[in-house]
């Protein structure tokens, strides 16, 4: 672990991504990538070259780096110990406390920094007013958030019944069907069965939009709600990594609620299954037992 303090963060960098090494590798020329960053530089460039110095590897697997794994774990563990000690995150330039905030450059600094001349013209606040603004703006965008959530919470409770609904009504509409046709003769089920068809393939259609529907804002509630959750643990953070860290929560925070067209059509169409029908019904009927007339005629009178 103590060699791990001596060393800067630079050493324990990956050359492609300028990240703490994840996973790194050792090719033959004794430069070590991230596995997952030498995969992607080796489909983008199309040939297996060290990102470093061009050198064509030897392997198409080259091996696990093991050493400088450990030493980035522990250089890892040790950075955030130091920070759950509590140690305090000081100015990278003059190793002071950072007690403002710049306005202009958005980033807290020490009063060397304010004094100086990067920072001398600019507005500044206390960090702890900066912190407070902050916090507000964060409110109101969970406010926005929280009240889409519960819309969309409305709404899909809405898509729910509605599903139920047609639920309901398919087998409403089947009963009466069913009713319809047994008032005819048994020859008439081709036709009850060719109906009860088309009344479930409807059902199936229109629920299979609803489920679809109600799978989408599902996935919409879930999302805010994760996006809710961890706006809220950032600010519980200590004042300078929550402003360290706020400016991307804010991106992250700042949605556009979709506007979600009320369901139209959604419903079965009854009328469409029971309108005419034993008027149609009897239309057929007088056909089949003309046809089937004619045809007793002929044979008679062959």
């Amino acid at each position: 672990m103590a060699a791990t303090n001596i060393l800067s963060e630079e050493e324990f960098s990956c050359p492609v991504c300028c990240d703490i090494f994840r996973d790194p590798v050792l090719l033959s020329c004794s430069h070590s990538v991230c596995k997952t960053c030498l995969q992607q530089f080796w489909e983008t460039k199309g040939s297996q070259e060290c990102p470093v110095c061009r050198k064509r590897s030897s392997r198409d697997d080259p091996p696990c780096n093991r050493a400088l794994k450990n030493l980035c774990e522990s250089f890892l563990a040790s950075r955030i110990q130091r920070s759950s000690a509590g140690s305090e995150v000081l100015c990278s330039l003059h190793n002071e406390k950072l007690k403002v905030f710049c306005l202009e450059d958005q980033q807290p600094v020490c009063l060397v920094c304010q004094i100086s001349k990067a920072h001398k013209t600019h507005d500044c606040c206390p960090v702890e007013e900066a912190v407070c603004d902050f916090k507000n703006k964060l409110k109101t965008s969970l406010e926005s958030l929280q009240q889409h959530l519960k819309v969309l919470e409305e709404h899909k409770q809405v898509c729910e019944k509605t599903a139920a609904h047609i639920k309901y009504q398919a087998r409403h509409t089947e009963r009466q069907i069913k009713e319809e046709f047994e008032k005819i003769h048994q020859f008439l089920r081709v036709e009850e069965a060719a109906r009860i068809a088309a009344l479930k393939e409807e059902e199936e259609q229109k629920s299979h939009m609803m489920r679809r529907k109600i799978e989408e804002m599902s996935g919409e509630i879930a999302s805010l709600s994760d996006q809710i959750r961890n706006t809220e643990k950032e600010m519980e953070a200590e004042n300078i990594p929550f402003l360290l860290n706020v400016l991307s929560t804010l991106k992250q925070v700042h949605h556009t609620p979709k506007e979600h067209e009320k369901v139209s059509g959604a419903l079965i169409n009854v009328a469409k299954h029971l309108s005419n029908l034993k008027f149609r019904v009897w239309e057929r009927m007088q056909y089949l037992f003309t046809s089937r007339w004619v045809l007793l005629s002929e044979s008679w009178s062959s």
